[in-house]
């Protein structure tokens, strides 16, 4: 039987709770790049999430958190692009991933990191080795530091230096092959090399 080609559902998370940041102009950038191939939602929820208490987090928990869990469920992958905060993970984001810790929605999904600002090193190592103890798959060959992100992608959403973009479409292919390997067992794939 012949495979079916299908847009992925993708969710993707900004670390930066300003709606105009560089992190928001990226997955914007990404969107539209891959508009054929991906279908892309943008979670702008996480300054909504309540702060994470381990005594609240169990099966009955409903709300902001639960739907938050629903979509990171029903998603094929998870994009996450954040800049980092006084060398660390941005609070919000930090907390978002917090909720899922004992859920999983994260473990065996894949999902890419890319860390979008001036420095970057510090959060985007912190934050990787979250993401490897919560089981993200791949998250090793998924990730990607972009460093003085506000000289390369602009407020119109666009990625203006060419390494940068190399670099972006290189990750995301290794993204979408990640997703397809995922999904094989569904019978369904997308196409690459956009």
């Amino acid at each position: 039987m012949k495979n079916t080609i299908v847009r992925k559902k993708i969710i993707a998370i900004s670390g930066s709770t300003r709606l105009r940041s560089t992190n928001h102009s990226l997955i914007k950038a990404i969107s539209e790049l891959y508009v054929g191939q991906l279908d892309v939602a943008i979670f702008n929820g996480l300054s909504e999430l309540p702060h994470f208490n381990p005594d609240d987090d169990t099966s009955q928990i409903g709300g902001k958190v639960a739907n938050f869990k629903q979509q990171l469920k029903r998603s094929d992958g998870i994009i996450i692009c954040t800049p980092e905060y006084a060398h660390g993970v941005p609070g919000t984001l930090k907390n978002a991933i917090d909720w899922t810790v004992s859920s999983c929605e994260f473990s065996h999904k894949p999902t890419l990191l890319i860390t979008a600002s001036t420095d970057g090193r510090y959060g985007h190592k912190a934050l990787l080795e979250t993401l490897k103890v919560i089981e993200a798959k791949n998250i090793d060959q998924l990730q990607l530091l972009i460093q003085f992100a506000k000289t390369k992608i602009n407020s119109d959403n666009k990625i203006i230096d060419n390494k940068t973009l190399e670099d972006v479409k290189e990750i995301m292919n290794r993204f979408i092959e990640t997703v397809n390997e995922t999904a094989s067992e569904n019978g369904s794939e997308i196409s690459i090399g956009r």
